[in-house]
């Protein structure tokens, strides 16, 4: 059974953790203020979850998400997921990261600051442009007329197809806006961004976008 380290336990982690263990695979989640605070969480998820540092988390993980403020990067461990895939869940808020200038002025984007400081593992960016609330709830079977649709976005081919693969177990459809550079597409304040929305529509949506 695949274990997935999940670092960040607020709405996004916490949902892809239940996501995760009802589609069969073990959840070893963290965030910021330690183990025992997720007491609640993890009895809620069920026996194939555990609580853990997030240096344990990265450590246990087969492949792993980070799903932590943006402001709070650079306490994400790097040695310990080295080699491995890491979906990326983040947005840029200023409201609470602090004004990024890179980012303001089109330099980088979100997903580009992950692999920068994940050096040595590949990043993805997946489920940053959905609701918390849908992501259990809006999924449908492969083939639905009007499938939900999602981004991936990834400077490995590979993980890009990872993460098709996974937005498929969770019921929706995949757009890939490769590479990373071009994520800002799906970026917060985007046409794309937090819109229920088909493979087509979401085309159209990130063809609109604007930097």
């Amino acid at each position: 059974m695949t274990t997935v380290g999940i670092i960040g336990a607020g709405n996004i982690g916490g949902t892809l953790a239940q996501g995760l263990v009802d589609r069969g695979y073990d959840v070893v989640i963290a965030n910021s203020r330690g183990p025992e605070t997720l007491s609640d969480l993890v009895a809620k998820l069920g026996s194939h979850a555990r609580a853990a540092t997030a240096q344990e988390a990265a450590e246990a993980a087969e492949w792993a998400i980070v799903t932590v403020p943006l402001k709070a990067l650079e306490d994400v461990p790097v040695d310990a997921l080295a080699g491995k895939i890491v979906v990326d869940t983040n947005n840029y808020y200023w409201e609470r990261d602090g004004r990024i200038a890179e980012l303001e002025e089109g330099r980088t984007t979100t997903a580009e600051m992950v692999q920068r400081h994940l050096a040595q593992s590949t990043v993805v960016k997946g489920f940053n442009h959905i609701a918390a609330d849908t992501i259990l709830t809006d999924g449908t079977p492969a083939g639905t007329p009007g499938r939900r649709a999602l981004v991936a976005s990834s400077n490995d081919a590979d993980a890009a197809a990872f993460m098709t693969e996974l937005y498929d177990q969770f019921g929706f459809d995949t757009v890939d806006v490769s590479p990373l550079s071009e994520s800002w597409r799906v970026e917060r304040d985007r046409p794309a961004y937090g819109v229920p929305q088909n493979a087509e529509e979401l085309k159209a949506n990130l063809a609109r976008a604007e930097r």
